[in-house]
């Protein structure tokens, strides 16, 4: 029988440095679930990966407390701002360019992001993708 879901909790937590502090702590002590035992299970998870890259987790809240969780891709933001070596994003997207990122790097980002995306192929990705950058004021070579 399967268990009954009570709630959902969406975080995005740095990979590998989960702990009980906000934004961790509260919202998963509301839900009444472990707070070490998450912390532990998802530094886990993400040891392999880039220490502090945002990782974004859905974690599933059952009425007997236990839970379960999944993690996604860095948004697409973080990829972006990596690629452009920029801190941030342009105060004024659309008026002022801060930077620039060409289609290739594009492309790149739309391969590791395509599990997350609501595109069919490649290129509608790569469109979501240009369409991101555009918007934090990263021009896009040659599209």
């Amino acid at each position: 029988m399967a268990k009954k879901i009570e709630g959902y909790i969406r975080l995005q937590i740095p990979a590998g440095q989960a702990n009980p502090a906000p934004p961790v702590g509260p919202a998963l002590g509301q839900a009444g679930l472990s707070i070490p035992d998450f912390c532990k299970s998802f530094n886990a998870t993400t040891q392999n990966l880039e220490p502090g890259m945002p990782i974004p987790v859905r974690i599933t809240v059952y009425q007997d407390k236990t839970y379960s969780f999944e993690t996604k891709s860095p948004p697409a933001s973080y990829y972006i701002k990596k690629a452009a070596r920029v801190e941030k994003g342009s105060q004024t997207p659309g008026i002022e360019v801060i930077a620039s990122i060409s289609l290739n790097q594009v492309r790149e980002i739309a391969e590791i992001k395509m599990v997350d995306l609501n595109a069919n192929d490649i290129d509608a990705a790569c469109k979501i993708i240009a369409g991101s950058a555009r918007s934090m004021g990263i021009n896009v070579e040659g599209m």
